[in-house]
Formats: structure tokens, C-alpha cells, sequence
């Protein structure tokens, strides 16, 4: 039996990952952690039964202690409560299901540890890909995409020679406003850019497929993922989300992973590698589909992606004030303080005013996050 341990169990891939654990019953749930959810956590530590569960404030993890005082469950919170379950013994792979650069001390000490990671926090590449990506070889453990694009990738590229690849063909579903032009953006509500036309995913990533920010973030991990350089990467806009990424090699040839949008099979992919086990739910009909339609990415009415190849270009510090601005100015956004177009400007804005750091540290990672934070705040 695989024993997993969970950072972000009550956002939408963590329940998507205990869902696949209660499908399968061969999944131990050694330790769990959470935001404010209290509620959904004590009911998943009822089900599963984990050793150890972290909560990030001091008083929800007060809380959430009283509820499960008849349990043998340790509660811990804070960012030593996240590296307490990040490195919990008995685990063997952990999933990272946070979202921000919250995620990348607890990967760092789990690779430490000698844990494989399923990566869904794709802030902790796009940041401290310099990083990360070294380290996991020293450590001798794999880094397993849990994104449907970059598992998608990785299978196409599973038994292949990397030094045979080409390009990668990155898709995207293009977003609610996909052929919409700026004019048309100036008065989206948050309704209307939550409602993605495709996926079931959490609201601040919601919203980064609605500016296409998402892809841009997506674009600079594939980077550190595969080894490929910024130009080697195309966006391919897939409306139906049928063809979850595609790569092409030296001769020419080109292989797609295609399937039913469905996250489950992705982690369930990362969980089980390199085996598969049956997974229920919809398979593609060819007959009903029809037909499968490409067009190219809009990056003159969407410039969070087009800021993101820029963001890449100047490498170093740049990728997280780009990470760092939209993380902010989405929450914003959310709130309603800012408009949808004021997104893409924030982050321009931003890096226009960043003087880069070449291959920064963690410590000057997270400082540039905070200065980035600060800026916003002083103007918005």
C-alpha cells in the first residue's frame, strides 16, 4: 500500500486526490494539510485517518483540535506545520496542492527527505525551478506532473529520447473570453471569469485561464520540467480541452495525450507511475466528437500571456514578480477592488519597475514576492 501525504487536501486537487484514494482503497493518507476549511478537514481526517494534519493559522488549528479530541491525530499549523507534513516518515510521495510560493519550502524539505512529489503547485517551478529541479536529481527522487498539460507531456515523452525532442505543444482551452477583444473585457465580472467553459478547478486558477495567465505560468514549468527553452514551447489554443499537450520530435513526429477533461486521471497517473489502473468515468466518443479545432493564442487582448514569455526571457527574479504580481492582483480582482483588465496591467507594471536577480535563492525568492506584494499595495 502507497502512502501519500497531501499539502492543500481541501482545494480542488486534493479532494480530487482523496477521491482517487477512496476509488482505489490501496492508498494510505499519512498526512494532510489545509487553509481555512476546517470543516471539510475533519471530515477527511475521519474518513482517512491520517497521523498528522497541518493547518496554516493558530486558531483554526485550535479549532480543528477540539473537533477531532476523540482521534489520535497530531494538528500542527503554520509553515512548521507544512514542512512537519511535507517530511512526515512514513509517506513516500507528496502532493503538493497548495497554491502559491507557500509550496516551495515544504518540496524542498520533502525532496530532502527522500520523497517523490506530485507536483501540482506549479508556482514552486516557475519561481525555483533553478532550484528544484537540481536538487530533485541530488536527491534521487522524481518530480511527477500532476497538471493535466505537463502529465500530459510526460507520457507523450515516456520512453522517448528527451535529446530527440523538438517542441512541446502546449494547449490551452483559451478561456469564457476566448475571441472576446479588449473592449469586450472592460466589464467582466468575477461571474462571469469563473465560469470556465471546461474545468472544475479553484477560483484563483479559474480566473488565470480566463486571462490566460495560466498558460503563461504553465509555459515557464514546462520549461523546467523538460529542459526546453521558452521559444521550443508553442501555445496551441484547443477549445474542447480533447488534447491535453502534444510534443514533437527531430523528425518530425508529432504525439498527443488526448482524453476527457477529467483531473483525476492525471493524479491518478502521478500516484501510480509508471502503472495505470482503471479509472472511472466518460471515454472519448470519436463518432460524437466530430471534429478537434486549433487556433493561435490572442496575446494582444490577453497580455498575461504574452508577459510571461517576457517574464521567461529575462529569467532570474522576473518569473516571480510576474507569479507574484497576478497572485495579488487576482485576489483583487476577486474582491473587487480591481477590474479584469487591471490584472495584466498590475503585472506589467510590476516587472517594468523589477530589477532582475540572477538565479536567486530562496531568500531572495520570497523578498521579491514581498517587495512585489508591497508595490502593489502602495498603488492599488
Amino acid at each position: 500500500m502507497k502512502k501519500i501525504a497531501i499539502l492543500g487536501s481541501t482545494g480542488s486537487i486534493g479532494t480530487q486526490t482523496l477521491e482517487v484514494a477512496r476509488e482505489n482503497g490501496d492508498l494510505q493518507i499519512t498526512a494532510l494539510a489545509a487553509g481555512n476549511n476546517i470543516e471539510l478537514l475533519e471530515k477527511q481526517i475521519r474518513e482517512f485517518h491520517p497521523g498528522l494534519v497541518a493547518v496554516w493559522k493558530e486558531e483554526k488549528a485550535k479549532e480543528l483540535k477540539d473537533r477531532v479530541k476523540d482521534l489520535d491525530v497530531k494538528v500542527v499549523c503554520g509553515m512548521d506545520g507544512l514542512l512537519e507534513v511535507a517530511t512526515e516518515p512514513s509517506s513516500e510521495i507528496l502532493v503538493t496542492a497548495i497554491v502559491g510560493m507557500i509550496g516551495i519550502r515544504p518540496t524542498i524539505a520533502a525532496m530532502k527527505a527522500g520523497k517523490d512529489i506530485a507536483l501540482a503547485n506549479k508556482e514552486t517551478l516557475v519561481t525555483a525551478g533553478h532550484i528544484i529541479i537540481p536538487l530533485a536529481k541530488e536527491c534521487n527522487v522524481q518530480i511527477l506532473p500532476v497538471d493535466s498539460e505537463h502529465s500530459a507531456i510526460f507520457q507523450c515523452l515516456n520512453g522517448e529520447h528527451r535529446s530527440q525532442l523538438k517542441k512541446i505543444l502546449l494547449t490551452a482551452s483559451g478561456g469564457p473570453f476566448r475571441g472576446k477583444k479588449k473592449e469586450e473585457l472592460k466589464h467582466v465580472q468575477v461571474e462571469d471569469a469563473l465560469k470556465h467553459p471546461n474545468w472544475s478547478m479553484g477560483r484563483k486558477i479559474t480566473i488565470d485561464s480566463a486571462t490566460l495567465v495560466n498558460k503563461g505560468l504553465e509555459m515557464m514549468e514546462a520549461r523546467w520540467l523538460f529542459g526546453v527553452e521558452p521559444k521550443d514551447i508553442q501555445i496551441v489554443v484547443q477549445p474542447k480541452s480533447i488534447i491535453h499537450s502534444m510534443v514533437e520530435f527531430v523528425d518530425g513526429a508529432v504525439i498527443a495525450q488526448l482524453g476527457t477533461p477529467d483531473m483525476k486521471l492525471p493524479i491518478q497517473y502521478a500516484l501510480y507511475y509508471p502503472d495505470r489502473k482503471y479509472l472511472p468515468g466518460d471515454r472519448l466518443d470519436f463518432w460524437s466528437l466530430n471534429q478537434i479545432t486549433f487556433e493561435k493564442p490572442d496575446m494582444e487582448n490577453f497580455l498575461g500571456l504574452k508577459l510571461a514569455f517576457d517574464a521567461a526571457a529575462a529569467g532570474g527574479s522576473m518569473p516571480t514578480v510576474y507569479n507574484a504580481a497576478n497572485e495579488r492582483a487576482v485576489a483583487k480582482f476577486l474582491d473587487r477592488k480591481i477590474g479584469f483588465l487591471d490584472i495584466p496591467e498590475i503585472i506589467s507594471e510590476c516587472m517594468a519597475a523589477h530589477k532582475v536577480v540572477e538565479a536567486p535563492t530562496v531568500e531572495q525568492i520570497l523578498q521579491t514576492e514581498a517587495a512585489t506584494y508591497d508595490m502593489i499595495e502602495s498603488r492599488w
